[in-house]
């Protein structure tokens, strides 16, 4: 058995769902469990749906819906599908919640609207296969994950839903070779719909390979395997053949985008080997990533944007004490934030995080009653594994430098444009 995992770039027209189909039919005979992500940038237009009603503009969070929902209903015109009812009682889900008037927080809203991107696409592409012999079983994940309520970040109950893999998932491979279900998507036991974060995608599929003890899961990109750097960005960026477990762990950590940062540990705790495969050239190596070693690694180049620099300090020159470094550390963890490069003074202390704007107001008016908060948006954060000077040198050229901390394999930079 083999786990798939299309994300939204490999279903975002009806050529590529074609496609897909394609490389579907080349391992006819195979079990196969397949996960698909929302389409194209379904999920980006759900967000602004989310932020529309939890602002408490009803009219344009449903005037935004409303075009998703087009989007799908066109989708399934044009392939031909039949099961209209299951997109209907989808987008019936969603138009309920967007008349009601928001009294929890965003988080809970974001998953309840967002989830649905992954339910739509695997409702359109099911029925799509089954009408060109790839005649497969579709399942709504959030009846198999059962997941805690820190919504946005939710964390999977493993041996409930282990549970509920071992009595629904495993079944159905006596009746049909494929089983479609979504990434990125579960539910706690009061069925309100939670998200893994953004990209989880990938780590429920390494859930399932690993409650499955499949032979491989492969993650279909639109890229020919993992590079040394985003070829957007970096046009002479290079694909490596081989990376390990650990490798791909740093990576995910710093940010690199092309691995979820929890798909890794459920793989390498059963030794399943990932590999991460090109959907517009199937026939391509790609990258296999397992416990093997990787030795002679080029400099790998992860860039975040849209980083906040927090500047906290004591108010009367005194030193930070522990006391107050725990009272920062506990109120970043009630936000739910975690900084991607933190770093201590003497009267002072600098935390770089993602730019999410509802939460960093929050914790900087929380921090203000013990320190004094200064606030800098729009930076980007440079992480170099494998880094040589020439490279640290080319990339911060003609920038500022606001922050920085170096190890023998690693080297995080905080810069600035001038």
């Amino acid at each position: 058995m083999k786990v798939f995992k299309f994300g939204g770039a490999s279903i975002s027209s009806i050529e590529r769902i074609q496609n897909v189909a394609k490389i579907i039919q080349q391992y006819k005979g195979e079990k196969l469990l397949i996960i698909f992500s929302a389409m194209g940038k379904v999920t980006n237009d759900l967000e602004k749906v989310a932020s529309a009603f939890y602002a408490g503009n009803k009219e344009a969070a449903l005037s935004l819906f409303y075009q998703v929902k087009q989007l799908h209903l066109d989708l399934f015109q044009q392939l031909n599908n039949q099961a209209i009812a299951e997109l209907s009682n989808i987008f019936t889900e969603i138009e309920w919640l967007l008349h009601d008037k928001p009294v929890r927080d965003y988080d809970y809203y974001y998953d309840q609207i967002v989830c649905c991107g992954e339910l739509l696409s695997t409702v359109c592409i099911s029925e799509y296969l089954n009408t060109v012999d790839c005649k497969n079983e579709w399942i709504d994940v959030r009846d198999i994950f059962r997941t805690d309520d820190n919504f946005r970040e939710a964390n999977i109950d493993w041996t409930f839903s282990q549970q509920k893999v071992n009595e629904i998932i495993k079944p159905l491979f006596n009746n049909t070779d494929i089983v479609i279900t979504q990434g990125f998507i579960g539910a706690t036991d009061e069925n309100e719909s939670t998200t893994f974060g953004r990209e989880g995608s990938d780590y429920s599929a390494a859930i399932f390979s690993n409650m499955l003890d499949v032979e491989s899961q492969t993650i279909w990109k639109d890229v020919d395997g993992v590079m040394n750097a985003d070829p957007k960005l970096f046009p002479a960026a290079q694909i490596i053949d081989q990376l390990s477990y650990l490798e791909v762990i740093e990576m995910a950590y710093y940010g690199a985008q092309v691995i979820h940062p929890k798909t890794i540990k459920p793989l390498q705790n059963k030794g399943i080997p990932l590999l991460v495969k090109c959907f517009l050239n199937p026939d391509l190596p790609g990258t296999i990533i397992s416990n093997q070693p990787t030795l002679n690694l080029p400099p790998i180049i992860v860039i975040k944007e849209k980083q906040v620099l927090m500047q906290v300090s004591s108010r009367d020159f005194s030193f930070v004490e522990d006391s107050l470094v725990a009272k920062l550390h506990d109120l970043l963890l009630e936000n739910k934030i975690r900084p991607s490069l933190s770093q201590n003074g003497a009267i002072s202390l600098l935390c770089s995080m993602d730019d999410r704007p509802e939460k960093i107001e929050k914790l900087a008016l929380a921090a203000s009653e013990f320190f004094d908060v200064q606030i800098e948006k729009n930076c980007t954060l440079l992480t170099i594994r494998h880094y040589n000077e020439k490279v640290i040198k080319e990339l911060t050229e003609g920038r500022i430098q606001l922050l920085s901390q170096k190890t023998k394999e690693t080297i995080q930079i905080l810069l600035k444009t001038k």
